[in-house]
């Protein structure tokens, strides 16, 4: 494993599966509502964990979770939760599995009200991608008054796993805030 160089972003993704996301996914701009899901909930699925443990079970997440369909989700049944739990592939931690269903329900409940999940998301930023001025990785803030914002609402809705550390690093991932270091040759293709 690779030492990470606060100073050069692509770093700190040390195998090959984590730096061709960093390269081609990690901070360019989703508007997609069922790529906006999945990474919510690969972020929520992250909490205490290493993004690198979910990055590595990704498929075995789309498998179980129907490609993250934010309606397929939405009527998941209890036994087909606990069959999740059964499954090897993801992480087994029954307050996350079952926060999948009750985020989707939640998601479709946004998307009512703002006709999409990418209307209400970027609507924080009046639709403007907030690009961060970044020498060194050390200097990368953890939280904002954004993320915080963001939590804070998804949180009254009734999305679990959505603190805002986990928000912001959500921000951060689908380029709603363009953290790529100055030096890096992804931040200005990031750009929007």
């Amino acid at each position: 494993m690779a030492i990470a160089n606060p100073l050069d972003c692509r770093s700190w993704y040390v195998t090959p599966e984590l730096l061709a996301y960093h390269d081609h996914e990690w901070g360019c701009p989703v508007h997609d509502d069922r790529k906006l899901f999945e990474m919510l909930c690969l972020e929520g699925a992250s909490v205490g964990l290493s993004w690198r443990t979910i990055w590595h079970k990704r498929d075995a997440y789309l498998r179980v979770f129907r490609d993250f369909d934010i309606d397929a989700c939405a009527i998941m049944t209890d036994d087909q939760l606990e069959a999740a739990l059964a499954d090897s592939g993801i992480v087994r931690a029954r307050a996350k599995v079952w926060a999948v269903r009750g985020n989707a329900r939640v998601a479709q409940a946004i998307r009512q009200e703002f006709g999409s999940l990418d209307a209400y998301l970027w609507g924080f930023v009046d639709g403007r991608q907030v690009v961060g001025h970044w020498d060194s990785m050390d200097q990368v803030p953890t939280q904002t008054e954004l993320s915080r914002a963001v939590s804070t609402d998804l949180r009254r809705r009734g999305m679990r796993f959505v603190g805002p550390v986990i928000t912001y690093s959500f921000l951060q991932a689908v380029g709603i805030v363009n953290d790529h270091l100055l030096s890096c040759d992804c931040r200005v293709r990031c750009m929007e």
